[in-house]
């Protein structure tokens, strides 16, 4: 597999474009060899936990009560649900499919999951955003933060994946660094694991698409 040193040079490469007004996003690309999709189940739903965050911070809804709610919104939480607000969901389809839409990520208390299971499943489900179960006791807090510079990487059957993994203001062994956690977390779900890794590529958000192949072990 690519060493970061390696990645870094790649993403050196892919950053060499004219300086825009705006903090351009970088964007990283897998595609896949030896693997096919119609016989492999390759449905690839992975949080990567980005080591180094860029600009860009994930929008985060909290489904819960009492302390756990309290100190949720203590944390300036994008979005918090009550439990009777919950129910509010309940048959208004319209209203569903916005809230999954609204946010990134959702994070709820371990024992509301069922009933957000009968509520939202089907709007969540289809879009990778089940919630992430948070016990009674848990550092709500820690877990926002962390959260708001994670990603979400999905392959929906196809022979690759793609996520933000950062901006031009972040140094390239940062970014490097994100990039290998995406990996890592993708080679996870493969039958192969880095084997089955065929091309790494970068590109920003006005740049050209620079790639790399990985080469067979």
């Amino acid at each position: 597999m690519l060493s970061n040193v390696q990645i870094a040079e790649l993403v050196k490469k892919g950053k060499e474009s004219k300086e825009r007004k705006f903090p351009e996003s970088v964007e990283a690309f897998l595609t896949f060899r030896d693997v096919d999709p119609k016989k492999t189940d390759l449905n690839i739903n992975e949080t990567v936990y980005l080591p180094h965050p860029g600009s860009h911070r994930a929008s985060v809804c909290f489904v819960g009560s009492g302390d756990l709610l309290l100190r949720a919104k203590n944390a300036k939480v994008d979005g918090a649900i009550e439990p009777s607000q919950l129910e509010s969901y309940a048959g208004n389809k319209k209203e569903a499919k916005s809230l999954a839409r609204q946010y990134d990520f959702f994070l709820a208390d371990t024992a509301l999951m069922p009933r957000i299971g009968r509520i939202l499943g089907q709007y969540l489900g289809p879009r990778g955003k089940i919630p992430t179960a948070v016990p009674p006791n848990a550092q709500i807090e820690g877990m926002i933060n962390r959260t708001r510079g994670a990603i979400r990487v999905r392959s929906r059957g196809s022979l690759g994946v793609s996520g933000l993994v950062g901006d031009k203001k972040l140094s390239d062994p940062e970014i490097a660094d994100n990039i290998l956690a995406m990996i890592q977390a993708v080679q996870k779900k493969l039958p192969n694991g880095d084997k089955n890794i065929r091309t790494v590529a970068v590109k920003t958000s006005m740049g050209k698409l620079t790639k790399v192949k990985v080469e067979e072990s």
